[in-house]
């Protein structure tokens, strides 16, 4: 037979909603609970325990479960509970008689004599009994009594049933554990699959913590084989009375979840052979979470023999699997029932169609075949054909289905089940429309910093009539767009010279085209006619950048095309060209002007050396009248003014020349008269030196301070000799803080007498 006590156990707990940990049926509360209960005859609730009894001789009373509970697959199971009995019984019999805690085929409804403790005649199942009359000598005692089986001894007490393995006397604990009194007595009843003999039960008993019995009991009499019952309490008085009272039972159990008790999965038979296989254990998922936590057994309906390959079940028609879900960590009792319900169905799949985006209008979709809804079936086999002739050859077989890109069109799908069953079905793919963009020219104005770049607003592009609905991302070439590297980061305000880049447009869909953006560097636009200028440095003159242009604005402030009254200086202005603005400086230079850099004299003649300033020059004695030759004729001996001007006219330089006064002839007679040549006159000039040659370019004599820049006509103190001799006076001349180098030279005659 199947555990019974086991079965009465967890059938409490189909009584209570499903939890995932310890389940309870119980009495407690205050007032108690008892719905889901029956009261008989004189039990009544009273406040927070149930009392069975009054105090009275001739009263019965139970509590049961309502309605009876079926118990299978149960290894442990654990029930507790509180009693009391007390109360004035008559004095002739002490108190009595004592209740009992079972699980009962055959219940009692209605009175029933005290000898039995509230147990009728017959009844089957486990009954533990809580004796406090004795019998045999008529007086107070507190045994046990346990029997798993029939009451069906003499006079139907338990106590005198002795059914070898089916019952349990406990000695007497009045000395030690008395039952009668006004306190309550804790009781724990464990029970667990004797593993020797797997229909018997091993029972242990716990009165306030003090094990009373623990030993393995057999099912007998009508107690073999049953499978359902009711749970509950009785007690009964005869010709002794007494209170007997419950509170706090409660019945542990850790039941399994079940998801779903009915699973009707589909399945197919195989045309060829009209046969099915199925995996059993691929359901256990839709029984409970985590399967893997617990043991599943398999059975067919009505049969004992659990199905030996649950992973590999063949049938043929309509089946039913029941299944047993059993959690090996419990320490309580286990119970898991569901039911797979086998009902083979012709197998079809079904049309379905795909749509992918047509990627910048590539003409193609990548499309994922498995994702086509030919079937809801899980566990299935899918092959995939270009064509009808490839799938009814079962030819060129489309190996990559979960990325195939192909262009729109149909292709084939051969669905096999995993009971083997086959169809085919027809897959349409199609494309999204295509994501309509514009290539865009965009242009910018130059960086000052780096003229052959420019900042673009890439973002502003109107690649899009409706910019809001897309997505957009920006890339420096086609190949990073279409790869998705080298984002540009800083779309709105990307530096780069002439040249494109291009904006990667997402629609909703995630979809996308990808669209040219050719960008124009306006290059700086300065003004053709606008240059430095010189002028000299009194002057003014007018700076005028030309026309055509948008707006002017001069670093003086004014916003005309030209300015007037410009002296020397650095200016700017900033010339608009459409949207973009040239900074253009121009300089108003100061003349250079020009340098005497040496005069030569040459008897009343005159030779300027000028450089620098702007040739031509002009030359002038009196700032009046001027020549452009460099040479001056018949000077006056003495001081001479000389003005020199450059073509730029500005004002002349000025520089004061001295013309020495000198004989050309002298005769050293010592006569007073032309003896010597003197330049004594030239004495302060700066850097004065004075030379005297021969005819042949030998030097006779130089001037200096030891002969007072005079010579007499001698060499070495010696007189020369008559003939013409040259000369050549330099110095420099100081004018303005510059010195002007004079170049005097001539020829002079001496005589001299032998």
């Amino acid at each position: 037979m199947k555990k019974n006590l086991l079965f009465f156990l967890l059938g409490i707990l189909l009584c209570l909603p499903e939890r995932a940990s310890s389940q309870t049926y119980q009495l407690t509360g205050n007032p108690v609970n008892t719905t889901g209960w029956d009261l008989v005859s004189d039990a009544v609730v009273s406040g927070d325990f149930i009392r069975l009894t009054t105090d009275q001789t001739s009263k019965y009373g139970a509590i049961k479960l309502s309605t009876p509970i079926t118990l299978s697959y149960c290894d442990k199971w654990k029930v507790e509970f509180d009693f009391r009995i007390d109360g004035n019984g008559t004095t002739q019999f002490g108190r009595g008689d004592g209740f009992t805690f079972w699980y009962l085929a055959n219940p009692p409804t209605g009175f029933v004599s005290g000898g039995g403790l509230g147990i009728p005649a017959n009844a089957s199942g486990l009954m533990v009994g809580f004796d406090i009359f004795n019998n045999t000598t008529e007086g107070q005692m507190s045994k046990v009594h346990v029997l798993y089986g029939t009451n069906n001894t003499a006079g139907s007490n338990i106590e005198y049933n002795n059914t070898p393995g089916s019952t349990f006397h406990s000695p007497d604990l009045n000395p030690t554990q008395p039952f009668v009194g006004n306190t309550y007595k804790h009781v724990e009843v464990n029970g667990e699959t004797d593993l020797t003999n797997p229909t018997n039960w091993i029972i242990k008993i716990k009165i306030d913590g003090v094990l009373i019995a623990d030993q393995s009991f057999a099912p007998s009499g009508n107690a073999v084989g049953m499978s359902q019952g009711y749970f509950g309490f009785s007690a009964a008085t005869g010709g002794a009375s007494a209170r007997h009272s419950i509170q706090n039972a409660k019945v542990y159990v850790d039941k399994v979840p079940i998801l779903n008790n009915t699973i009707k999965p589909f399945v197919c038979t195989n045309p060829a052979t009209g046969n099915g296989t199925v995996d059993l254990t691929s359901y256990n998922t839709q029984f409970v979470n985590n399967p893997g936590n617990y043991t599943f057994t398999y059975y067919l309906l009505g049969s004992a023999t659990p199905i030996a390959n649950p992973t590999s079940f063949q049938y043929t028609g309509n089946t039913t699997i029941k299944v047993i879900v059993k959690d090996p960590t419990s320490t309580l009792c286990d119970n898991g029932d569901g039911i797979i319900q086998l009902e083979p169905t012709p197998f079809a799949a079904t049309d379905a169609t795909l749509t992918e985006c047509n990627n910048n209008n590539g003409g193609v979709g990548i499309f994922d075949l498995n994702s086509a809804a030919v079937t809801t079936l899980t566990g299935v086999t899918k092959e995939f054909y270009p064509s009808i002739y490839d799938l009814n050859a079962s030819t060129n077989q489309i190996p990559n289905p979960a990325a195939y890109t192909a262009p729109p069109g149909i292709i084939y799908v051969r669905v096999i089940t995993a009971q083997g069953c086959v169809s085919t079905a027809k897959i349409t793919l199609k494309t999204h429309p295509v994501v309509a963009v514009h290539d865009v020219n965009i242009e910018s104005c130059f960086i000052e910093s780096n003229p052959l770049t420019a900042s673009f607003n890439l973002i502003n592009a109107g690649v899009v009539p409706n910019p809001a609905a897309f997505t957009k991302k920006y890339y420096p070439s086609l190949t990073d767009a279409l790869n998705g590297t080298n984002e540009i980061t800083n779309p709105g305000a990307y530096i780069a010279p002439n040249g494109v880049a291009y904006v990667k447009v997402f629609d909703t869909k995630g979809c996308f085209s990808i669209a040219k953006l050719t960008l124009t560097v306006n290059p700086p636009t300065p003004s053709r006619v606008l240059n430095d200028k010189i002028i000299c440095m009194e002057s003014k003159t007018t700076l005028d950048a030309g026309p055509g242009f948008k707006s002017y604005e001069w670093s003086t402030g004014a916003t005309t095309q030209s300015i007037k009254n410009v002296g020397v200086g650095i200016y700017w202005v900033k010339l608009k060209t459409g949207e973009c603005i040239t900074t253009q400086t121009v300089k108003v230079i100061p003349s250079e002007s020009p340098v005497i850099s040496s005069i030569d004299i040459s008897g009343a003649n005159v030779t300027v050396h000028v450089n620098g300033g702007m040739p031509p020059y002009q030359y002038s004695l009196d700032n009046i009248t001027w020549q452009d030759s460099n040479v001056f004729t018949n000077i006056t001996r003495g001081i001479a003014k000389i003005y020199v001007k450059d073509n730029y006219n500005c004002e002349p330089i000025i520089i004061n020349v001295t013309i020495p006064n000198l004989v050309n002839i002298i005769t050293p007679n010592e006569d007073g008269i032309n003896d010597t040549i003197d330049y004594s006159a030239l004495a302060m000039k700066p850097n004065l030196d004075v030379n005297i040659y021969d005819r042949y370019g030998v030097q006779v004599f130089k001037a200096d301070k030891t002969n007072g820049y005079r010579w007499n006509g001698t060499a070495n103190g010696r007189k020369v000799p008559t003939g013409s001799y040259w000369y050549s006076v330099s110095w420099n001349e100081h004018n303005n803080n510059k010195n002007t180098l004079v170049n005097f030279t001539g020829w002079i005659i001496v005589k001299n007498r032998n």
